[in-house]
This record gives structure tokens, sequence and C-alpha cells, in this order.
């Protein structure tokens, strides 16, 4: 029952790697040797490439060290071509050292390594995109596709069913569901009551095997692994506290003896604290200079036309629950300003827009209480720019979950867990759509973001910022 396809599709994208960085430096060497500048060191071209012939093996081994091969890194695009970024340099410092440790140079001239550095990551890059369009095109076909059994009828079953219900771009298909409880599934997939009944009729092509409940009766869990063994099925638990076990997680030795699962509240801590804190030091210095006769202008034209004070500070809670004053450009009239949104409403007598404003999640189309400015500065986001000062002076982070008021800690029942790291200027959820996505949507992008922190997510946010400030997404 064990399926050859994520294998196969390994050994596809280990030979396809290995012809785009032939292809890189004979492309690399062909531009070098066509200029007319005279190369350093001469040499011919069938000896470079069966130099580069065996050295690239070694390539190839650093991609898989970094995890290239791995479904979970390569079923994931900018964690792909992040680490191609990362594997092509590495590789090309390994080359430029076995040049260095040599007797006769490998490299014509010195900018050939360079062109090969850059070619290949391109080369890379184009062809994991065409693997993967053509491993789609092939789940299209039922081709690579891995026969799934679900073990449970609780709500992640449901919601594990409804994720891979789309087999042509899952890549998984759903066969079977287990459980006591009876539970309305789609017509294509059969039920079992238990999983003794299951093993009777199970399906020739099963591959995997995901349980959902972990019962009371450990010879009911026994089972089911034990057959995953014996058939060579994959096997995986899903905890009922799924929360639990999303953040970073450590299996150690208690007392060098015990078996035990360490699970952290969030994975920024140690130096990657030091470090995030330094690259916010730095480059929020910079994009606050950058930013500043920006500033300036939006400040003067404010004074100018909408007297009152251009910034303000509002109340919010950061790391720890302390409480930080969060700059932002005053984006309403200053008439309404510093009010609640009732006294404001009522002040302009239109207190009914009160209750559209709250029932609608604190958002009105055409809010009156807004300022022409102050809308120009939400849909482009630069009401946001004073919170550059939040980052410098260490109240905020670039990157971060979305800064609480202080009401909502009695509304949300996480609070805690979100404030044990820095709010920040951007997040996930801003990338992801801000309020074009439910409230409760945030909250659980906020959440994945503390439990999974790393500088690789926080690099990839900033740049989805960037598209989704452009793209104006959920900017209102």
């Amino acid at each position: 029952m064990k399926s050859n396809a994520s294998l196969i599709y390994n050994l596809f994208l280990v030979i396809g790697d290995f012809l785009a960085l032939i292809a890189a430096f004979v492309v690399a060497f062909v531009v070098r040797a066509h200029s007319s500048v005279p190369v350093a060191h001469p040499i011919s071209g069938r000896a470079y490439f069966y130099i580069f012939l065996a050295i690239l093996s070694f390539w190839i081994l650093i991609f898989a060290l970094l995890g290239l091969y791995n479904s979970n890194i390569y079923e994931r695009r900018f964690s792909e071509v992040g680490r191609l970024l990362v594997g092509s340099f590495i590789g090309m410092l390994f080359v430029i050292f076995w040049n260095f440790i040599t007797v006769k140079p490998i490299f014509p001239a010195k900018l050939v390594p360079i062109y090969g550095f850059l070619f290949s990551f391109v080369l890379l890059v184009l062809f994991r995109s065409l693997a993967r369009l053509v491993r789609i095109a092939l789940f299209g076909f039922d081709i690579g596709i891995t026969n799934v059994a679900i073990v449970g009828t609780s709500n992640i079953s449901k919601e594990l069913i409804a994720t891979l219900s789309d087999s042509r771009h899952s890549g998984y298909k759903v066969v079977a569901v287990v459980g006591d409880r009876r539970q309305a599934s789609p017509h294509n997939i059969a039920t079992y009551p238990s999983f003794s009944t299951f093993i009777d009729s199970a399906p020739a092509n099963l591959h995997s095997i995901i349980q959902t409940e972990l019962y009371a009766d450990e010879n009911r869990n026994a089972e089911i692994l034990t057959y995953a063994q014996e058939h060579h099925v994959s096997y995986r638990f899903v905890p009922g506290n799924s929360e639990l076990f999303v953040g970073n997680i450590d299996v150690e030795l208690f007392r060098n003896s015990i078996p035990v699962i360490n699970v952290r509240q969030t994975a920024l801590f140690g130096w990657g604290r030091i470090a995030k804190r330094l690259f916010d030091i730095i480059f929020g210095s910079i994009l606050l200079l950058i930013a500043s006769p920006v500033i300036l202008i939006i400040c003067c034209i404010m004074i100018v036309f909408d007297h009152g004070d251009p910034i303000w500070r509002n109340k919010r809670l950061s790391r720890f629950g302390t409480e930080i004053g969060m700059y932002k450009f005053r984006t309403q009239l200053h008439a309404y300003h510093r009010m609640t949104p009732e006294e404001g409403f009522a002040k302009m007598g239109r207190p009914e827009l009160a209750k559209q404003f709250r029932a609608n999640g604190d958002f009105l189309e055409h809010d009156p209480r807004i300022s022409r400015l102050g809308r120009f500065l939400r849909k482009t986001s630069l009401d946001e720019l004073p919170q550059l000062l939040n980052v410098v002076k260490g109240d905020m982070s670039l990157v971060g979950p979305r800064p609480l008021e202080p009401f909502e800690l009695s509304n949300y029942d996480k609070k805690n867990l979100m404030l044990s790291v820095k709010t920040g200027v951007t997040g996930l959820a801003v990338v992801s759509g801000r309020r074009d996505i439910s409230f409760e949507e945030r909250r659980k992008l906020d959440l994945y973001y503390v439990q999974n922190w790393s500088f690789w997510l926080d690099t990839v946010i900033l740049l989805k910022t960037i598209r989704a400030v452009f793209d104006r997404r959920g900017a209102r």
C-alpha cells in the first residue's frame, strides 16, 4: 500500500536540479568565454564540464540537507524559493573553496562563479515552478494522489475532509472515515463504525491514516498504529487540542529517562528576540529616515487644512500586556477626534450609525467622521507610518500580531498567548487581507505567527506587505 508518488517526485526534483545546475554553469562559461575581455585561466569546455559534473553531486547533497526534497518544504513556495537561494549560495561557496584547494583552477575567470550563482538560482526556480505545475496537472488525472483514511469524527475531521476535498489541488483524497459517531460525509467517502470493520474492507490502495481522536482504550489506538506499520501505511495523529501543538516543540528526555514534549508559548525566545530587536532597530531606523519627508508633508497638510494634532497616540497592548501609545495619523475630522463611535455619531445627530458601525465589525463603508485626507491615508496605509517611531523606541516590532486594545482583553480568550511577543506594524493578518477576512480568522493568523515565528516568516510577511500596500488589499 506504500505510495511511490512522493519518491518519484523527489527523484524528479533531484534530476531536474542537477540538470538545472549543469545548464547554469554551462551558460555561465559560454557567456564569459565569448566576451571580448580575455580570460585569466583558459580552460577547455570539456574539462570544465566534467569537473562540474563531479562537483555538483555535493551541491545536490547540500540541497538535501536543507530539506529541499521534503514535502513540507517543496509544497510551500516561499520556503522553497528561500532555501533554493540559500542552497545556491552555499553551493557556490563550496565550489569556490574547491577551486581554492585544487592545483589547477576550475574557473576560466572570476566572473564565472557569479554568473553561475545567478543563473543557477533563476533556472532552479523556473524548474521547480514547472515541476509544481506538472504535478498539479497529474493530480487531475488521479496520478500521484495520496489516498487517506480519517479515523475519528471530531470537528477536525470535518475540517480535514473539507480541506482535502479538491484532490486536484491538494493531492490527497479521503477514501474512508472511521468513527463511533455518524457524521455527514460526501457520498463518495465510505464510513465505518469502528476500525475493526474498516480492516475487513480496507481499500487496497490506501496510503495514509490520519487519526483525529485518541481513544481511552489503548488497545484501539494500538490496533490503528499496528495496522499502519504492518501494511506500510503512513500514520499521522492530530491532537484534540491542536493549538497546544502548533508552537515551538521539543521532544526531550526528562531526567534522562522519561520522554516528554516541551511546548513553548512562542518560538521567539533567546537569541531570536535579540536578533529580531537588532533587525527592528536597523531597518526601522532606515525606513523612518526614508519616510520622514512623507510624514512631514502629511503633518503640514493636516495642520493647514484640518486644524488639530496630525499624529495621535492610541492606547494598545504589546508584549506581556504592557500598555503603549501607538502613533498614527489622525484620519477622523478634528471635531470627532478622541470620541467613542457612539459619542461621535451622537454629536453629528446620527446615533443610528453607531449601531451599524458595531454590527459591521467596527467599520462603515462611508464613515462621515473620516476626513477626505484620512480616507486617502487609510486606503494607502500611510496612516500607519508614524508607527515606525514605536518600532525604533522598542514599543512595537516591524512584524507581529495586531495590537490589542485594552477592551479586547475581555473579548479574546487567548489574549495572554498573543501578548507573549511584541505587536507589529504589519503581520500575517495584514498580508492575508486585513478586513477582507473575519475577525476570528485574523486572530488565528496572529496566533499562528506567535507560535511559529522565524526570520524567514518575517521576511515573507515584509515582502508581502509591500504587495498588499500597492494592491490596497483589505485597506479601508
